[in-house]
């Protein structure tokens, strides 16, 4: 599975690991990627990997969870 965000497209950045003797060897940044539960406009369920800008910024509707009748 790709790391990348479904909602905005974020992928991984490449750049360089810089030691204390100034080496520098290459490295990569994930996105901080969740899996989520998302509703979409037609009512339906589904999980998605997703940013956790996404996340925070409203773009992804959580379902509401029905509770349990006791």
């Amino acid at each position: 599975m790709a790391k990348q965000c479904e909602v905005c497209g974020k992928k991984p950045q490449g750049g360089n690991l810089v030691s204390h003797s100034n080496i520098k060897t290459k490295r990569r940044f994930n996105p901080n990627l969740q899996s989520v539960r998302h509703q979409e406009p037609n009512g339906r369920v589904v999980t998605k990997r997703v940013c956790t800008r996404c996340l925070r910024s409203g773009a992804i509707v959580k379902p509401l969870v029905a509770k349990k009748a006791e």
